[in-house]
């Protein structure tokens, strides 16, 4: 019966542990448009202050765009060499020495 009780118990310490993280107004725990929201608005920023997170966020969301769209490029180009190995029969690792020195 006592293990049943404590496992009832670290349970609800769990359930309240994970309430306590959705509900948190912490920048780390912010999932969500709402909780972000409140998250900025605890920091109480004045309007230059916020400009500048604007900018700073605006130049994040930019640099993350442009290593999103380059790995995109980069698995294209992995799936294209991929292709051309299949069609000729040859390695991956000899389409590639093939593109970088020409046929030998």
């Amino acid at each position: 019966m006592t293990d049943h009780l404590n496992l009832h118990d670290a349970m609800a310490a769990l359930d309240e542990y994970g309430y306590e993280q959705k509900h948190s107004s912490e920048l780390s725990q912010a999932r969500t448009h709402t909780q972000m929201d409140k998250y900025l608005r605890s920091l109480d920023f004045n309007l230059r202050r916020l400009m500048i997170l604007q900018e700073v966020v605006g130049k994040l969301v930019d640099e993350e765009q442009a290593n999103l769209a380059r790995q995109e490029n980069i698995q294209t180009y992995k799936t294209k060499v991929i292709n051309l190995s299949r069609e000729y029969g040859i390695s991956y690792d000899r389409v590639l020495e093939i593109m970088q020195h020409g046929t030998k």
